[in-house]
């Protein structure tokens, strides 16, 4: 079992490597650029705010538009990572349009994967696949692997997020690959944890716990403690769900939220609290159940995360039946709840919402009205001046659409030659 990995603890990470993980290195930040690249990957997201915001004004006050948009990239990905969305939402894209300025095609690449992991961040898919297409075609372009990798990471995990299984692992495992050859341990750590949890979603938790257990190695020999930390959520939810080992579970836990507070990862922390809510759900423990889901939604609803506050409403749901609450009450709340996960997109949902409902006994539900289909979200006010182009001839993006291992719903962005506004 992987042991406490303390936040001074570098050179005490074991050295031996099965021969899968051999070659990857000490982990770092890619999205840490120019002045800011000397940033550890396990900075405090407060200070690395901080820092990116003084740098960010130095480099305007210099007229440095490289230096700006690199800048302003760390400032909006801190921001992400703090739940400040609107505040992220407007520095990505003050961070694309001056590596536009400066014709810093990689510049705009790695702004637009900020983008697009923001939309999926809170909840709007459609969006983060078009600004995730695009990154990958400007980082392609411009001949920035890691930000092509990045790009094409984040379509894999919107893709997973959303439950289209069947396309996306053959692009994890790709990715996977291509990570182990390059020696990147961060984007090892990200592949395996993705391959791990659809193994643990389709009911393969043994395959499912070697990986996650795997991926908390790799971690662990490259200091990369935000990996690490969610390799020990995947580690303790499996060994709950498949042999209920609570207290063991439990304390993976609480070893992965002491990371999670020191580098103040708060999406990560609401996600370890809501883990935290399941297990002592399997367990019984109802009442303290009901307690830590309360709290992990309001952790939720602070950042606004849409699929982890439904998901948290999800398990109090659960927990306040288990308590005694009226059925009809529960069951309304689960039925909103399925229309709810349904417009943000979760393929999974009515599966999930179903198998509560029949856990409960308070089952069928009724089928949501007609309007509640997932949203259009490709506009939100952005000047038309703003929208990026895609490139011509960005060809792996284009190659992996054909081969069938792009998200369904990315296969069609990925031939849109032109972009609208988003």
């Amino acid at each position: 079992m992987i042991g406490h990995m303390s936040q001074v603890e570098t050179e005490g990470a074991r050295s031996s490597r099965s021969p899968e993980t051999d070659g990857a290195r000490r982990a770092s930040a890619p999205e840490y650029q120019g002045v800011l690249g000397s940033l550890s990957v396990n900075a405090s997201v407060s200070d690395v705010l901080a820092r990116g915001i003084e740098e960010l004004r130095a480099a305007e006050s210099a007229g440095d538009l490289r230096e700006a948009a690199r800048c302003g990239l760390a400032v909006a990905e801190a921001y992400r990572r703090l739940g400040r969305t609107a505040q992220a939402d407007g520095a990505w894209k003050s961070s694309y349009r001056t590596a536009r300025s400066a014709g810093d095609q990689a510049g705009m690449a790695w702004a637009l994967w900020s983008g697009g992991t923001l939309a999926r961040q809170t909840g709007r898919f459609r969006l983060a696949y078009r600004l995730l297409r695009l990154a990958s075609e400007w980082g392609e372009r411009s001949g920035d692997v890691v930000a092509l990798g990045y790009s094409l990471a984040g379509l894999a995990e919107t893709g997973r997020i959303q439950g289209d299984y069947a396309a996306v692992e053959r692009l994890h495992e790709q990715l996977l690959a291509e990570a182990r050859r390059r020696g990147e341990a961060r984007h090892t750590v990200w592949a395996l944890e993705g391959i791990a949890q659809m193994h643990r979603n389709n009911g393969s938790y043994d395959r499912a716990l070697a990986l996650f257990e795997e991926a908390a190695e790799t971690a662990r020999a490259a200091d990369d403690r935000r990996g690490w930390a969610w390799a020990m959520r995947g580690m303790a939810d499996v060994l709950s769900a498949r042999d209920g080992r609570t207290e063991e579970a439990l304390s993976l836990l609480s070893q992965a939220e002491e990371t999670c507070r020191a580098m103040d990862l708060r999406s990560a922390l609401a996600f370890n609290h809501k883990m935290r809510g399941n297990v002592l759900y399997r367990a019984g423990r109802y009442a303290e159940a009901r307690d830590t889901y309360a709290y992990a939604l309001t952790e939720f609803e602070g950042i606004a995360e849409p699929r982890g506050t439904a998901l948290a409403r999800l398990g109090l749901t659960k927990a306040l039946a288990r308590l005694g609450r009226d059925t009809a009450r529960t069951a309304a709340d689960l039925a909103e709840l399925r229309a709810r996960l349904r417009v943000i997109g979760l393929h999974h949902a009515r599966e999930m919402v179903d198998k509560a409902a029949a856990e409960l006994g308070v089952g069928p539900l009724p089928d949501p009205g007609p309007g509640l289909g997932p949203r259009d979200d490709r506009s939100d006010g952005t000047p038309a001046a703003d929208v990026p182009l895609a490139p011509a001839g960005a060809g792996r993006l284009a190659a992996l659409a054909d081969a069938g291992v792009l998200p369904s719903a990315a296969r069609t962005v990925a031939r849109t030659a032109e972009v609208d506004a988003w």
